[in-house]
């Protein structure tokens, strides 16, 4: 396997390199933030003549590094219990020998005892530059943001992008081709075939996110939440009411799974960094549009592994792998919508409502997208351009 540059978040650590702050490394889980921290952002320092001693790193998941505080990871896990802070404390004070700068590169930091109250009390010591890791945005992000205060300075992680997917590949349009069927994560270029490819997508998929969701959040059984899943992947690029879809498990499937459950459900996978939520503007309106509303899963790949790789409709992929690296690159995306009037022979108004595929802003700027697979002839890049032609 390849070593993959990820220069977009290498940039983002090292633009806030010695900020006071505690840089949170957060993002789904397989999406390389480990590999970010530890290898690529470990290996920037040490070109940039960091002594070896004074880049620390700790991984809480570890058998290695938590044998080194005198803890047991089965021991941890069997008791469900959180790493004991004080004898993480105590190796880190025998580490730090002197009044140079120390990094401190910390991975899955939420399986500490009383993370915040650690960290927060590493900021006092100006000679420490704080990272850490984590995988969900329940137990990280949010609890970050409340202790520190705005102490904590938050990068957001997705899988490859396909300009650093293609890395891996001679011919970009193989690569093209894998990227989407299998997506982005960056284990799956590890495997040669597509079975294995395959296989690795519906295991991380059940084994870790399914699994993760149910535990965090306590639900007794994860068959509705794989059934809700299931529903969203096939409604890919389609617009979804939480209503709607509690009566078409109640008519098709003959379930009962009530609209609340429906969006606490949508709302865990959100926190788990699965799918996205993404909300309607009326582009002449000036306004969101609260109800229905679009989701997109955070990887394609993983999207195709729910569906068995059966509903693999090109133009609906391409258009959420252009969400997925829109918001890799940090901007803010909505869907959008613009009414279009016209006369018909008669000299009747004809009211519609046209579609925006993306409404996209970076500060000041906004930029409408349409996305589309290919423009097979005249008639579909005209369609394609009609919303468009719409906006001022």
């Amino acid at each position: 396997m390849r070593h993959i540059n990820r220069p977009t978040y290498l940039e983002a650590l090292i633009e806030r390199k010695h900020n006071g702050l505690v840089k949170v490394v957060t993002g789904i889980r397989r999406s390389g933030k480990s590999y970010l921290l530890n290898t690529i952002f470990a290996d920037h320092l040490r070109g940039s003549g960091v002594p070896e001693d004074h880049i620390i790193t700790f991984a809480f998941d570890s058998a290695e590094d938590l044998a080194r505080i005198g803890e047991d990871l089965l021991g941890v896990a069997q008791a469900k219990r959180k790493v004991d802070p004080e004898k993480f404390l105590a190796y880190m004070k025998d580490r730090i020998a002197d009044g140079g700068r120390y990094y401190l590169l910390l991975d899955e930091i939420q399986l500490l005892g009383a993370f915040e109250t650690v960290l927060n009390g590493y900021l006092r010591n100006p000679n420490l530059d704080i990272y850490v890791t984590g995988s969900n945005s329940k137990f990280l992000s949010s609890d970050i943001a409340t202790e520190f205060r705005g102490r904590g300075d938050i990068v957001r992680v997705h899988p490859l992008r396909f300009s650093e997917f293609s890395q891996a590949y001679d011919d970009r349009m193989e690569a093209w081709d894998d990227y989407l069927t299998y997506g982005g994560m960056p284990l799956v270029l590890a495997y040669s075939t597509p079975e294995g490819k395959a296989a690795y997508l519906d295991n991380l998929f059940e084994l870790t996110y399914i699994r993760d969701i149910a535990e965090q959040n306590e639900i007794r059984s994860d068959v509705k939440l794989g059934e809700l899943l299931d529903a969203i992947a096939s409604s890919m690029g389609s617009l979804i009411n939480p209503t709607k879809l509690e009566n078409t498990f109640r008519s098709v499937r003959n379930v009962s799974f009530s609209h609340a459950t429906i969006e606490r459900y949508l709302d865990y996978c959100e926190e788990a960094f699965l799918v996205e939520r993404v909300k309607r503007f009326d582009v002449k309106g000036k306004r969101y549009i609260g109800t229905p509303y679009k989701m997109y899963f955070e990887d394609v790949g993983l999207r195709n592994s729910r569906l068995n790789f059966r509903q693999t409709e090109k133009n609906h992929l391409m258009e959420n792998v252009l969400y997925n690296d829109l918001r890799a690159r940090g901007l803010n995306v909505d869907v959008g919508v613009v009414e279009s009037f016209s006369k018909d022979a008669a000299g009747k108004t004809i009211r519609r409502t046209l579609e925006v595929d993306f409404v996209v802003n970076r500060g000041s700027e906004r930029f409408y997208i349409q996305s589309a697979y290919s423009l097979s002839g005249k008639g579909k890049e005209e369609q394609e351009k009609a919303s468009l032609r719409v906006i001022d």
